[in-house]
């Protein structure tokens, strides 16, 4: 284990966000808020910390994806525990617990709140909540692989360790110009959003702070009745934007570069806009009797299905009064996310593509016991390898799910609301079901349960393995024995 390398990325993860934190103290500053101090305080403690930390960078610079993924899971976790300062500082959120809850829904994009109240928070605290969901969105170690020249080590352990989906390639042959290509594809659909959303009335401020939202396929309002209260058009971008940043970012160089074809040939977007397409068209002739017409029908449906398949989790209406055939949608959709390469969670459709045809295949072998078929998606042959590591995450992933649903079973609260916390949160969706549906939040759960759920936030975010290995023996046994 290099631990000196580990060391040097989590440093340079404090410095980045350290810089980072110095867009809500702007925002102070323009609106004249004491708020802003606090953040500049917590901007310096994390680039003295990212200096203590990080120190010269190493003559080996060589790690693999051992090393990528505890780099990656220890910098989500700094940065998380760095990110709730601000909130105790002002004391807009005094406890550490609820701080802490509150800053990881933020940066692995849940949007699962503690607060019942958003618009009491400054304008500094609310882009904070906004901007971590953008940073989050497509990574600040992505980030780090295209600003800063690491140099040596295979680069591509730490984008795997990051980056959502069963699998992670290079668009280019460099892993440093593959993370600046994403980010300013990221960048670029976000400034057109907020430029539309701009058209539609908002104020700047507001088109800053949801786009970043909806970018990171976060979902946290600065309203209290997130989406709400804005104007059919203002809905509609949003809509729209959300099931954009859900496609995987693959397609978009694709047809930046000239490759258009091969774009619209990715199994997996096209599956994945099929999906979105007959949940809509199921919910919205479910509660067409209960809206003014077929326009209002289509757009709550398509809101709250973009919504919850991309795991952004804004709301226009309260879909707890729905019929339980959208609910079950809904819920549906919650498990299936967006697609592998994108900023949204959930189990992700191209794992649903690989273990459906896998189980195709084991019934035709039932039938023809000495064929000898491979999985294919686009006309390639999937390997072995790659089956594996989705049936073996899917199994991972089923008994987290069960223990975290029995861990805050203790609360006292029903099934429903259990259930849907949990899916919820490992989803990095935001909202549930009754005690946690979309006018509701997630203050009212006991300390412990907390914790539950924001180890799901992160094991959702990180794809499950990164952070269990933190809690892997081996990974510790040369730190405790170096320290003997």
């Amino acid at each position: 284990m290099n631990h000196k390398v580990i060391r040097y990325i989590l440093g340079c993860v404090l410095k980045i966000e350290a810089v980072f934190i110095l867009v809500p103290c702007i925002v102070a500053l323009a609106y004249r808020e004491t708020e802003g101090l606090a953040y500049l305080a917590t901007s310096g403690l994390c680039l003295a910390a990212g200096f203590l930390i990080g120190g010269k960078k190493p003559e080996k610079f060589v790690f693999y994806l051992r090393e990528g993924c505890i780099s990656t899971s220890l910098s989500w976790i700094f940065m998380s525990i760095f990110g709730c300062l601000p909130f105790i500082f002002t004391g807009e959120i005094p406890s550490f617990t609820d701080a802490l809850f509150e800053t990881v829904s933020g940066f692995t994009t849940t949007g699962a709140s503690i607060l019942s109240e958003v618009e009491s928070l400054s304008m500094a605290s609310n882009m904070w909540r906004s901007f971590s969901h953008w940073l989050g969105g497509m990574g600040v170690l992505v980030f780090l692989l295209a600003v800063v020249p690491l140099g040596g080590g295979s680069r591509i352990n730490l984008m795997k360790a990051e980056s959502p989906g069963p699998s992670v390639g290079k668009l280019v042959p460099r892993v440093a110009y593959t993370a600046r290509i994403l980010y300013v594809i990221y960048l670029g659909i976000t400034v057109l959003e907020m430029i539309f959303l701009l058209i539609g009335g908002m104020s700047l401020y507001e088109a800053v702070a949801t786009s970043f939202a909806t970018a990171g396929t976060g979902g946290f309002g600065i309203k209290n009745d997130s989406i709400g209260g804005y104007s059919a058009y203002i809905q509609w971008v949003t809509t729209v934007f959300m099931i954009l940043f859900g496609v995987n970012f693959n397609a978009y160089y694709y047809i930046i570069f000239k490759n258009i074809k091969k774009a619209f040939k990715m199994e997996e977007v096209r599956y994945y806009f099929l999906i979105i397409f007959i949940a809509i068209g199921i919910i919205a002739c479910s509660i067409f009797k209960t809206t003014s017409g077929i326009e209002e029908a289509l757009r709550q449906a398509s809101f709250q299905v973009a919504s919850i398949i991309t795991t952004t989790g804004f709301s226009t209406v309260d879909f707890e009064a729905w019929s339980g055939t959208c609910k079950t949608v809904l819920v549906i959709l919650m498990f299936v996310g967006a697609c592998a390469g994108s900023t949204g969670g959930g189990i992700k459709v191209s794992r649903f593509i690989i273990l459906i045809k896998t189980m195709i295949k084991e019934l035709n072998s039932y039938i023809h016991p000495k064929s000898i078929k491979k999985i294919k998606i686009e006309g390639k042959p999937i390997d072995h390898e790659v089956v594996r590591s989705v049936n073996v995450y899917i199994i991972t992933f089923v008994l987290i799910f069960v223990l975290s649903i029995f861990a805050i079973s203790f609360n006292g609260y029903d099934l429903i609301t259990n259930f849907t916390a949990v899916t919820a949160t490992i989803n990095n969706i935001g909202p549930g079901l009754e005690l946690v549906g979309p006018s509701q939040n997630f203050g009212h759960f006991s300390v412990f349960s907390k914790y539950v759920l924001i180890f799901d936030m992160l094991a959702g975010r990180l794809e499950l393995f990164p952070l269990l290995l933190l809690f892997h023996p081996s990974i510790w046994k040369g730190t405790i024995s170096k320290k003997k």
